[in-house]
């Protein structure tokens, strides 16, 4: 056993390294370089779609509105990562790595806008009625035969991950949570969040859509607060913070206290991969839940779709770091949940650390919630409809199995499965590139190019 977990976190480490980084940003490069940069361009025109989308009987098919659409990717997005990877990020690359983090943002929107307007061109009807979209159909759709091998790799890669990344580990970090901060038994936590995942999933997309259009901006709107006044009590040292994010990003930050010091390729490298593994970018799981928006055009769900990067990475992942590095408490070698919770604890002590608790729990237990529906499809695409209800029940006993055993290896396992489901969907998003460069610009010149359309 101890052979195999080494093979596989040799995979892990692989799937994660320099190529796999290099393959994301350069991709995202190379479509913002494709669109003009428009992705920046056209923020406040993304900003007015979604405000205008927040209900549902929107002009088009789909079963969620393209605000339901937007925050149940966001749901996804927004978790763990953007608490406990952001300072660990900081923690091996020091406070350079803010600064790369922000780069992958700004080049990741073009990503995700990417993958949303070609989910919606080639999403597809099922048996139920319900639209179904994502790489593994773009790929079919788009590609031809070789497409339909990319796309079912993708889909076995994907409801892989699900079992892992979107059930088991995020249920293990709230049990962990709850466990250090009120002393609930691990079992517990599991055998409550079965019944959480079994009572809004079983409803499909429009159920876990409505719970995430309540519960993502609650939980966002708690934990910016939260950071915000911690900003306001540190303001006297968040110009020095900002000074260290942008000066260790192109020079060595030195070791000081407990930390080790990092070179200039530890905080590219580092914020480049936390803040891709944050914001989801090229992985191809967000245009899953943006396929079934109500939209007439895709590229307009798009435009709604790259705001998902610009609030994970731009906002809330900005809040935690400048709260870490303004804190100081960077230095002291701690990394992780536990670096974040020190942090707000050091402004606001005896209640710092359970703002951290609470969004660790909310996070993640929206994390799961669209995860399920993320894996639902893929299994749908690979074995068809019969068999769903089974797999959701699977899916929700697997938070039980997540929240009381120690997950070294099925972190390592469904972490190499995640990062394998971008391989086909980055080949789809180079291949469809000139389609989704035409169909931008059509839609710009008033020129629409309708869902389904050729």
């Amino acid at each position: 056993m101890e052979t195999f977990s080494q093979i596989i976190s040799r995979i892990d480490d692989f799937v994660w390294g320099p190529v796999m980084l290099i393959l994301l940003v350069g991709t995202g490069i190379y479509l913002q370089i494709g669109l003009k940069v428009m992705p920046i361009r056209k923020l406040g025109q993304g900003v007015r779609l979604l405000l205008q989308g927040r209900r549902a009987g929107q002009a088009g098919d789909g079963e969620i509105s393209p605000f339901g659409a937007l925050m149940a990717a966001l749901s996804a997005t927004v978790g763990v990562g953007n608490i406990a990877g952001v300072a660990t990020a900081i923690a091996l690359g020091g406070p350079g790595a803010v600064f790369w983090m922000w780069v992958t943002g700004l080049v990741g929107m073009a990503t995700k806008y990417a993958e949303a307007v070609l989910a919606v061109r080639f999403r597809e009807v099922d048996d139920n009625g319900n639209h179904c979209g994502g790489p593994m159909y773009y790929l079919r759709n788009g590609l031809g035969p070789y497409g339909r091998w990319l796309g079912g790799a993708f889909a076995a890669f994907a409801t892989f991950a699900a079992f892992g990344i979107g059930s088991a580990v995020q249920a293990n970090s709230v049990a962990d949570g709850l466990e250090q901060s009120f002393s609930i038994p691990h079992w517990v936590t599991g055998v409550v969040m079965v019944l959480l995942v079994i009572v809004v999933t079983i409803g499909g997309i429009k159920r876990i859509a409505t719970v995430a259009s309540r519960l993502v901006p609650f939980m966002i709107v708690v934990y910016l607060l939260g950071g915000i006044v911690v900003l306001i009590i540190n303001a006297d040292k968040v110009g020095h913070a900002l000074g260290l994010i942008f000066g260790y990003a192109f020079s060595p930050a030195a070791a000081a206290g407990g930390f080790a010091g990092a070179a200039v390729v530890a905080a590219m490298r580092f914020g480049v991969a936390r803040g891709l593994f944050s914001n989801e970018a090229g992985l191809g799981s967000a245009p899953i839940a943006h396929a079934a928006a109500q939209t007439d055009n895709p590229v307009r769900q798009g435009l709604i779709a790259m705001l998902g990067v610009f609030i994970d990475t731009i906002i809330v992942c900005t809040v935690t770091a400048l709260v870490i590095v303004s804190s100081g408490a960077w230095m002291s070698g701690e990394t992780g949940v536990s670096l974040t919770q020190i942090s707000f604890n050091m402004a606001l002590p005896g209640i710092g650390e359970y703002i951290v608790v609470l969004g660790v729990i909310l996070f993640a237990y929206s994390t799961t919630l669209t995860w399920s529906f993320y894996g639902e499809k893929a299994f749908q695409y690979l074995f068809g409809l019969k068999l769903i209800n089974g797999y959701r029940l699977v899916f929700a006993l697997f938070c039980l199995i997540g929240a009381t055993t120690h997950l070294d290896l099925v972190w390592s396992m469904a972490d190499a499965a995640n990062g394998f489901m971008a391989i086909p969907n980055l080949i789809g998003l180079v291949l469809l590139s000139p389609l989704l460069f035409t169909m931008s610009r059509d839609y710009f010149a008033g020129k629409p190019h309708l869902v389904g359309s050729a």
